[in-house]
């Protein structure tokens, strides 16, 4: 299927991911950053996109997918445009990191076991520490630290930003 440029739809779903692989010369160990900047892309890897890197860089699909699945940083699902993490540290857990989960997570209407909300919105996850313990219980919400946290403050951060966020 051709658009009026000439350009196939397979070639623009990865246009950008060519820019990218362009960018690290088509090099395997540039590999790791070729995921990175992916992912930042994406939001995740689809598996579809791991195959084409595997095959543009000469290298097998496995060796793609072993990098992939081996680093914490990737994620082989959609995540939400906003990554929670909340602290489960010892600090953090003994001040209530728990309670303000299960309320982030009931705010969200996450169900057990789902981690990323129906709208790609939201992702949560725990994280064994983030170096605030001062501030214990802490998440983070994209990189930006927020301590001292009860239920009421948790549920308070999460309705601001979907009210930014549309009114969701």
């Amino acid at each position: 299927m051709e658009n009026n440029t000439g350009v196939t739809a397979l070639e623009r779903s990865f246009e950008k991911v060519n820019e990218i692989l362009k960018k690290h010369s088509y090099q395997p160990s540039n590999l790791i950053a070729i995921l990175q900047e992916i992912q930042a892309e994406y939001r995740y890897l689809p598996e579809e996109i791991l195959t084409y890197v595997a095959t543009a860089l000469g290298v097998s699909p496995a060796y793609v997918y072993g990098v992939a699945t081996f680093y914490a940083q990737f994620s082989l699902t959609p995540k939400g445009k906003h990554i929670i993490r909340v602290c489960d540290g010892t600090a953090c857990h003994v001040k209530g990191s728990s309670r303000v989960l299960k309320v982030i997570r009931e705010t969200l209407g996450l169900e057990e076991g789902k981690d990323t909300t129906d709208d790609l919105l939201f992702t949560v996850e725990t994280v064994a520490c983030v170096g605030a313990c001062a501030l214990a219980p802490v998440i983070t919400i994209d990189d930006q630290v927020y301590g001292l946290l009860d239920e009421k403050k948790a549920r308070e951060i999460i309705e601001a930003i979907l009210e930014q966020e549309g009114g969701k």
